[in-house]
């Protein structure tokens, strides 16, 4: 049986998810990152945000939950998900080729009740 996540509508969860992914934004641009691109997809899956931190290109998944706390990341962002993900960013790499030559990062940003916390660096790419 799945778990229940929440019992707010999932048209709640999706505009709490956006706000969400709006203060990670303001976050970020306010440590000096630039946003190069938002939602971005392709066959493998999504990542929130795309930013440019100096000379790295960081691709950034948000989490925004009411509910469940930091400690409960390893869930969410399991090792399928971190897959989905660095695939993504491959393929944004690949059509995205002036970015092929900085560095690449994975950071997380969690957001609850208004409250910000960047996790740079949260998985990398297993080779």
């Amino acid at each position: 049986m799945p778990r229940k996540i929440s019992d707010k509508p999932i048209d709640s969860l999706h505009r709490d998810g956006k706000k969400g992914e709006n203060q990670a934004v303001q976050f970020l641009e306010n440590a000096g990152m630039q946003i190069i691109a938002r939602n971005f997809r392709s066959s493998s899956g999504e990542i929130d945000i795309i930013a440019i931190d100096v000379d790295t290109v960081v691709f950034v998944e948000v989490k925004t939950w009411s509910v469940y706390g930091i400690e409960n990341l390893q869930y969410s962002i399991n090792s399928i998900k971190q897959h989905r993900i660095i695939e993504t960013a491959k393929y944004f790499l690949a059509i995205n080729r002036k970015y092929n030559s900085m560095a690449v990062r994975f950071d997380v940003v969690f957001v609850k009740d208004d409250t910000v916390t960047h996790l740079a660096e949260a998985f990398m790419e297993r080779v």
